[in-house]
């Protein structure tokens, strides 16, 4: 097995590596990193291909004697750079896999951002027959052009690909920095926007959460995956092909993240104050039962771990918080 990586520097990029190449079941499998601007640690299983997605060159190189690929390369609200990968990077990578006789299997890291994920209200679980509904913005578009992008190959080639979609990504102290009222804040809502700057400072000194409310008031629910959960789900999908391949999974928490219930939970465990914060967005409750029933994967990571984990992250000194991407 011969496994293409691009975004292989990510959040997920690096621990899919991490776990893969010291996995006993692939001792075989060799790994080629298509890496921009930054390179992956040496190891005697990986090649890295230095250059850009949107070159076909570069990918033609990248994808000689590929069995498998796992695309993770994204862009956020980045206008001059998603298209090239999108849509020229990803076009390249189908075009060579498909012309490809050896090739086996491509996984697509799809977002329910595709679905709009909670700026639209849901009034039943999306599952993976929802239609696509990207909210404004170019990220969003991006992911419903990678999902039809492939399932058109899939069509046209009978094309062997699958698409994993997951909600927001989660590891180390991310969950933890999505809910402080600081500037150093992890994706959105940006809570100063919401309260005023005087507000969020003196929610900040009291050491207090937001609780994100829809306009009646109610606690949002929202869906999350943590890294980890999202790796073993890309490696059922690898070696379970016969069930993976054709198909799209929603890969996420058994249940979404009801905001009310973690002000309650931090409340009882840590003492943190919490206060309602009125928003534009709507609950969402994603489906994983078709990834659940089809590849026999489960997410280890619930509510009260996520939060834990989150909060007992003890960061070194010398490790800054990353931005895995612009946006």
């Amino acid at each position: 097995m011969r496994i293409l990586i691009t975004g292989a520097t990510g959040k997920v990029g690096g621990v899919f590596l991490k776990k893969i190449l010291s996995d006993q079941n692939h001792q075989d499998t060799r790994i080629v990193a298509l890496c921009h601007n930054r390179k992956v640690a040496a190891h005697e299983r990986v090649e890295v291909i230095q250059g850009s997605i949107a070159d076909r060159d570069t990918v033609k190189k990248a994808t000689r004697d590929i069995t498998h690929v796992l695309h993770l390369a994204t862009c956020k609200e980045t206008p001059e750079d998603v298209m090239d990968v999108t849509v020229k990077g990803l076009f390249w990578l189908l075009e060579e896999c498909q012309q490809n006789p050896a090739f086996e299997q491509f996984i697509l890291i799809g977002g329910d951002a595709s679905m709009g994920h909670f700026f639209y209200p849901h009034h039943i679980p999306v599952t993976e027959n929802q239609p696509h509904s990207a909210y404004p913005g170019c990220y969003a578009l991006s992911k419903v052009i990678e999902e039809v992008m492939l399932e058109q190959y899939q069509i046209q080639y009978g094309f062997p690909g699958c698409c994993l979609r997951a909600p927001w990504i989660m590891e180390k102290d991310d969950f933890k920095f999505s809910l402080t009222f600081g500037k150093d804040v992890f994706g959105g809502p940006y809570w100063r926007e919401l309260v005023g700057e005087e507000k969020a400072e003196a929610y900040l000194e009291q050491n207090t959460i937001p609780i994100m409310t829809d306009s009646e008031g109610v606690p949002v629910k929202r869906n999350f995956v943590h890294v980890d959960d999202l790796v073993n789900a890309i490696l059922a999908a690898i070696s379970q092909p016969q069930k993976a391949i054709g198909e799209t999974f929603n890969i996420c928490m058994d249940e979404p993240v009801d905001y009310g219930h973690v002000a309650e939970y931090l409340k009882q465990t840590r003492n943190i104050g919490s206060v309602a914060v009125e928003t534009p967005y709507h609950s969402t409750w994603l489906d994983n039962s078709k990834a659940k029933f089809m590849l026999n994967w489960n997410p280890k990571v619930d509510l009260r771990q996520l939060i834990d984990l989150a909060w007992d992250f003890n960061r070194p000194a010398n490790q800054s918080r990353k931005i895995w991407y612009p946006g």
